[in-house]
């Protein structure tokens, strides 16, 4: 059986940064040997962030964003079925990140209590149709 992180397709060796994960999601997820980072700076092939508020996702979605390597990934997680007193939810997650300029592709789940979505750059020329979210202009 795959591990949570193979699922991800998070590879050993990534410039990787988990942010506000809460305690024992390693053991959860399953990573492999990564280069972890504490700070924001330089590039990541691959950044965690867990959030329960739409406006705590809101207020960090370009910061994450804007250190995503080209072909990296920028794993949301938010509480499943309104979890730890969470307003978000699928759709929400999506047009956040829609409105923020990427694009999701994978969701997957990383424990009893916690979902995970994958956000990417979208690619230059391709057509994004999504009925939960819209590119900027």
């Amino acid at each position: 059986m795959r591990t949570v992180a193979e699922k991800m397709g998070i590879r050993p060796g990534m410039r990787a940064m988990l942010r506000d994960a809460p305690k024992g999601i390693e053991d959860d997820l399953k990573l492999p040997e990564l280069t972890l980072a504490h700070k924001l700076s330089g590039a990541f092939d691959y950044i965690h962030l867990f959030v329960t508020q739409a406006d705590d996702l809101d207020n960090q979605f370009d910061d994450l964003s804007r250190h995503i390597a080209p072909g990296g990934v920028l794993y949301i997680s938010w509480p499943k079925s309104r979890q730890l007193g969470t307003e978000l939810n699928l759709k929400k997650v999506i047009a956040i990140g829609y409105a923020h300029g990427m694009v999701e592709s994978t969701t997957l789940s990383v424990n009893s209590v916690w979902s995970a979505i994958k956000f990417t750059h979208p690619k230059t020329g391709k057509v994004y149709k999504n009925s939960y979210g819209k590119l900027p202009d």
